[in-house]
């Protein structure tokens, strides 16, 4: 056989594809979902902490923040999930029982926190120092001042980098197979991994696949259109104050004649 044939074969068997679609549509695509969703929930609220903690002038809250993310960052993904699920799994079967999503939950979101943390962290740096200023001159105490002005400004402008942040979710809660899941909680990986087991065909994994492209794909050209869409927004800004300049100096310019004017009698 030749290798387009093999490669057709192995991974293009429509028949088995059929088989595996509905339980990725009931079973694996929800969980997929509810992993990325609600880690993606938590590591913002998580990384949010980082990011201010990063930022603080006092040590003892600078450096552990600093350590956590360079920790979390640095280990494989895979071997974070493992050392949660793994090593925490008596005190999980002791408060929900036998089901890893918990603890596979958790190692997700302290995944994400490291990197969530840093991209809020460099947004809320990336504003200038002047807005924090002129809150407190207004009386805003400092905590006041980083909610209402400095964060949302920051949070606003790496959205796109948010965004990213869940589309690589989506695909790393493919690693919580790891941990062992019943058959009413895999997700869109370990579906196409079972059935390519027992049919000895890849194609259920490369329908698996085009899932995750069907979740990343409009994700990513989301992320396109905002960081456009703010770009934009920026960039109009600049020529309107532009023409509201140029109308007052014209405005002073004919004025300034009328004023100078002298009185024909």
């Amino acid at each position: 056989m030749d290798p387009l044939s093999t490669l057709w074969e192995t991974f293009f068997d429509w028949d088995s594809m059929r088989q595996a679609l509905p339980e990725m549509l009931t079973v694996g695509l929800p969980n997929t979902l509810i992993l990325a969703i609600t880690a993606a929930l938590l590591g913002s609220m998580l990384g949010m902490l980082l990011a201010v903690a990063g930022i603080s002038r006092t040590r003892w809250l600078r450096w552990p923040a600093r350590v956590y993310t360079d920790v979390f960052r640095g280990l494989p993904a895979a071997a974070t999930i493992l050392l949660i699920g793994v090593g925490l799994a008596p005190l999980g079967m002791q408060a929900w029982g036998p089901n890893p999503y918990p603890l596979g939950i958790l190692a997700l979101s302290l995944i994400a926190a490291a990197y969530i943390g840093e991209i809020f962290r460099a947004g809320i740096q990336s504003v200038e120092a002047a807005q924090l200023e002129g809150a407190r001159a207004l009386g805003l105490p400092w905590g006041e001042a980083m909610r209402l002005v400095i964060i949302p400004q920051g949070v606003r402008r790496v959205l796109p980098a948010w965004v990213n942040q869940l589309i690589a979710l989506i695909k790393d809660s493919s690693l919580v197979y790891f941990l062992g899941l019943v058959a009413s909680q895999r997700e869109l990986f370990r579906i196409g991994q079972d059935h390519a087991a027992t049919t000895g065909n890849e194609s259920a994994l490369l329908l698996a696949g085009l899932f995750y492209l069907t979740l990343t794909i409009p994700l990513t050209h989301a992320v396109n259109a905002i960081d456009r869409r703010l770009r934009q927004g920026r960039a109009t800004a600049a020529p309107d104050d532009a023409e509201d300049d140029a109308g007052l100096a014209l405005a002073g310019e004919a004025a300034l004649p009328t004023s100078g004017r002298k009185d024909p009698r």
